[in-house]
């Protein structure tokens, strides 16, 4: 029986074919990487590393601290993007290591025009603007005013203006056609005054919303992880995740028995269940308590009771050999949670959450981590 920890792949070739198919999506636009929340809970450093190798150039990154850990894998002529902007005591790092801010208010306008007047330095910046998702951005009369001065933009070292979808992902939508309206409006007024600055607004999702969405620059995060970017249809992305974890304890019943925590469940006598090493703290998620599915031996398996903090329980009487597994004749495999057949958008359906979250949520596990492909 396997007693070792669990292992989590990650295949930088599937990752890689994900970059391609986004690019062959949008042939005319730059694609960048989002590789913020240490690249979706994936490691950053060999996800930056292998896009990098690739050929990505543009990486967008959360903070400034995300950006600076991956400073030494970036191949010649990376940028580096910050989507939180910058904060106090960040400016040094910002100018040094040439990272790009993406600024979402005229407070923080303001602050990089300080910067670089009392500095000397001549750097870049992104200005982001809310086209209609109501959360970070500037007004669009406030980015029209700072756009018409062109001089102003040069002096701010303006390479980007940006915006985000808030429905991408639900492809009828009626909010996506209208932020493509207002990103539209914007983009037409002030490209002839800016003929040098990138537009973009798509995300993983925007950019299976069409041409027109992709503008000059898209910029998929998830869809590179393999999370499908359709919540309708199927998944066109290749799956990069594999989880599997080990069975502690097999176990047949030999009366009726109530299950886990809770006693919510109750199982005949005769069944088969596999207590697996991973539970909440390793980032599988409570909810898939009677809900979840795993796979062992090509054959999907259920999660029955509740998850536990260190262990999850599973029904596995209809695993072929089970028996001469429970008798200690033959090895016991480990049980699949993510693969191709169970990816991650699938799991997150079941886990009532999104492929973002799940895969987020694996930064937590106690796990050994396995990295193939991607010219390691």
């Amino acid at each position: 029986m396997n007693t070792s920890t669990g292992v989590l792949t990650v295949n930088l070739d599937a990752l890689l074919a994900n970059w391609q198919i986004l690019r062959a999506r949008a042939p005319n636009s730059i694609v960048a990487a989002v590789v913020k929340a240490d690249a979706y809970g994936l490691d950053a450093r060999q996800v930056v590393r292998a896009l990098s190798r690739q050929g990505c150039r543009d990486f967008f990154f959360a903070t400034v601290s995300e950006a600076l850990e991956v400073a030494d894998v970036l191949s010649p002529g990376c940028r580096r993007y910050i989507l939180g902007g910058f904060a106090v005591g960040e400016e040094r790092d910002l100018l040094e290591h040439k990272l790009i801010p993406v600024l979402s208010s005229q407070a923080e306008v303001r602050r990089w025009q300080q910067l670089l007047a009392v500095t000397g330095r001549r750097a870049e910046c992104a200005l982001k603007f809310d086209s209609g998702m109501t959360r970070m951005g500037l007004a669009v009369d406030e980015l029209l005013a700072l756009g018409g001065d062109a001089s102003l933009c040069q002096q701010m070292g303006l390479r980007l203006i940006m915006s985000h979808l808030a429905c991408a992902d639900e492809s009828s939508h009626p909010q996506n056609s209208e932020q493509l309206t207002c990103f539209n409006r914007v983009s037409d007024q002030l490209r002839p005054h800016l003929p040098d600055v990138a537009f973009s607004l798509a995300n993983s999702s925007g950019i299976f919303l069409g041409p027109d969405y992709q503008a000059d620059l898209v910029r998929p995060g998830a869809a590179l992880y393999g999370v499908n970017p359709d919540m309708c249809g199927a998944n066109p992305m290749r799956s990069v995740v594999r989880l599997s974890v080990p069975v502690r304890q097999l176990r047949q019943l030999q009366q009726s028995s109530r299950i886990g925590y809770g006693a919510e469940v109750q199982l005949p006598a005769g069944r088969v269940l596999a207590v697996a090493a991973g539970g909440y703290a390793d980032g599988l998620h409570r909810v898939l308590g009677n809900e979840g599915v795993g796979r062992m031996a090509g054959v999907e398996v259920p999660v029955v009771g509740r998850v536990s903090m260190d262990s999850t329980i599973f029904d596995v009487t209809s695993v072929p050999n089970i028996q001469a597994m429970v008798r200690g004749e033959v090895e016991v495999p480990d049980i699949q949670v993510l693969d191709e057949h169970l990816d991650v958008s699938r799991v997150a359906a079941r886990n009532q959450s999104l492929g973002y979250e799940v895969l987020t949520s694996l930064r937590a596990g106690r796990y050994r981590r396995v990295y193939c492909g991607g010219e390691q």
